[in-house]
């Protein structure tokens, strides 16, 4: 028999996108559901209790509409916060996504990194706690960018935006005290992988770039391992608001699998 229950990633806009890429190379087989709070977007600007009381919520009627056999959280915000309300409400694995510092520590030479993220993800105690745990000899500095977050999207619509603006973000980082030694960033927010190029573009000659997105997706294959799957078929994009702005991100998702469009 097949299965056709479905894998379901879930972030406040476009961001876990750069999730279901590696997931999807490890299992093409595999059904997918991406769903997007564009009702509550952007999560970076948002209180911590808004979102532990939002995503939960949000996370169990979409894991009823669409069957899931999984859930993957693929917004470091919301991971950071919510995890464990998300855990305990779903009776379904979840899959969680934090700040890449322990591989970025591991390839630091100047033990300078920078995290880069959202304003709610950048000051959480979890942040603190990988960096004791993974960079206990490293200088952790922190930058949280909305604007970044904005970006990324525009990006994804097509619209052109200034370079000025990734190297504006990146002085964040770099204008710290000690900022002038990072030689490892980690994109602490699933929308900045998908700006990576321009990011890299407007950084110091030698800086790189991590994230934990490969992780993700072999954590997914490992928890999936063995499970069938029905005949593949297109995926679906479901949006908390669907507008103007969000219709016209179609092409996109269906470029990355995503035939249909829906509202919540």
């Amino acid at each position: 028999m097949t299965d056709d229950r479905p894998i379901l990633f879930f972030d406040s806009g476009v961001g876990g996108l750069s999730v279901v890429a590696p997931t999807r190379a490890l299992l093409p087989a595999a059904r997918f559901v991406y769903a997007a709070d564009s009702a509550g977007f952007p999560y970076g600007t948002r209180s911590e209790a808004e979102i532990a009381a939002r995503v939960p919520a949000l996370l169990g009627r979409l894991v009823e509409r669409y069957r899931s056999r999984l859930v993957v959280v693929a917004c470091n915000t919301a991971s950071t916060i919510a995890l464990p309300a998300v855990r305990a409400a779903l009776d379904v694995p979840v899959v969680g996504t934090v700040p890449a510092i322990r591989p970025a520590a591991a390839l630091s030479v100047t033990r300078v990194i920078g995290v880069l993220g959202t304003d709610a993800t950048v000051r959480q105690a979890y942040v603190d706690d990988l960096a004791a745990r993974f960079a206990a000899d490293c200088t952790v500095l922190r930058h949280g960018s909305a604007a970044l977050v904005g970006m990324a999207e525009a990006a994804l619509h097509g619209h052109a935006v200034d370079p000025a603006a990734y190297a504006a973000v990146l002085a964040g980082l770099f204008d710290q005290p000690g900022g002038e030694r990072i030689d490892v960033i980690v994109n602490a927010c699933t929308h900045f992988p998908l700006v990576e190029a321009a990011l890299a573009a407007a950084a110091p000659a030698g800086v790189r770039f991590v994230d934990g997105s490969a992780g993700i997706a072999r954590r997914i294959a490992a928890l999936t391992a063995g499970q069938d799957w029905s005949e593949p078929e297109p995926g679906v994009a479901v949006f908390t608001r669907l507008g103007r702005a969000e219709a016209a991100l179609a092409p996109a998702f269906a470029a990355r699998g995503f035939a249909r469009i829906e509202a919540l």
